[in-house]
């Protein structure tokens, strides 16, 4: 009559099936128990032990005397499940938080592309990160004034720690007046500038490093980040910005003293 209820709950069949035998039974020892239900007295005693554990059932001992079984009030039952749903939340939560480096790992074993998927400031800063493990040149496009307007803290931190390490960038960006001032304070031992044409916009960022692409978003509505990590991929980006870094206007050389002072990503 129960069962089904019970198992909705977060119960399973068997344990649906014994507390409403409990329930039917009243005070019981597992023998009678286990006659009113389909189940063997040793698995029963088992499923008794589990509805104590949950808070659904007690157990009375007494010397010489059989152990008995009662089952707990009902409304027991509404914080079980209650306890139930908040450990499923919790599971959704841990999961989500690993699900993107499963995905990609899974992708490279298979031979597909590594994609990595990050939404807010966290994915922005994940991004960041990982592109300072590059080995190799970043290849990057930037709207330089868009970054600086909405993340110019944690633009700071991470030219910081770019230039500590002595990773080369080579950065395409958006000629403008903003630009011209702001290149002027770019450490050029680290970082090589050329401009495409004024008007064009694009809020977003593309790094390309190692066997990597990465993708930022700059609209503060949508901050998602994606990191691809896949050979052919990464070499058809970086042939691409090559052909277009050729055809740029260069703002500065690159000089041989470190400048010191705080860039644009």
């Amino acid at each position: 009559m129960y069962e089904q209820p019970l198992i909705q709950a977060g119960l399973s069949k068997e344990q649906a099936s014994v507390y409403e035998a409990l329930l039917k039974l009243g005070p019981s020892p597992a023998r009678k128990i286990a006659q009113n239900s389909p189940y063997k007295r040793s698995l029963v005693y088992k499923i008794l032990d589990e509805l104590i554990a949950a808070g659904l059932a007690t157990k009375k001992d007494e010397v010489g005397k059989v152990s008995v079984f009662e089952p707990a009030h009902p409304l027991k039952l509404k914080e079980f499940a209650e306890k139930k749903t908040e450990a499923a939340r919790q599971a959704q939560t841990a999961l989500d938080s690993v699900l993107s480096g499963l995905v990609s790992d899974f992708n490279l074993v298979s031979g597909k592309p590594g994609v990595k998927f990050y939404e807010g400031l966290e994915g922005i800063q994940k991004i960041l990160a990982d592109s300072l493990t590059a080995a190799t040149e970043i290849y990057s496009y930037i709207d330089n004034e868009a970054v600086n307007k909405h993340y110019p803290k944690i633009n700071e931190e991470y030219v910081g720690k770019r230039n500590q390490k002595q990773i080369h960038k080579k950065m395409l960006t958006i000629d403008s007046a903003y630009i011209r001032v702001r290149a002027k304070k770019i450490d050029r031992q680290t970082t090589e500038i050329r401009v495409i044409p004024e008007g064009a916009a694009f809020s977003t960022v593309m790094y390309i490093y190692d066997n990597k692409v990465s993708y930022l978003s700059l609209d503060k509505g949508a901050v998602i980040g994606i990191l691809i990590e896949h050979p052919q991929i990464a070499k058809m980006h970086k042939e691409l910005f090559g052909a277009l870094w050729q055809t740029a206007k260069p703002l500065f050389p690159l000089a041989p003293a470190l400048l010191s002072s705080a860039a644009t990503i």
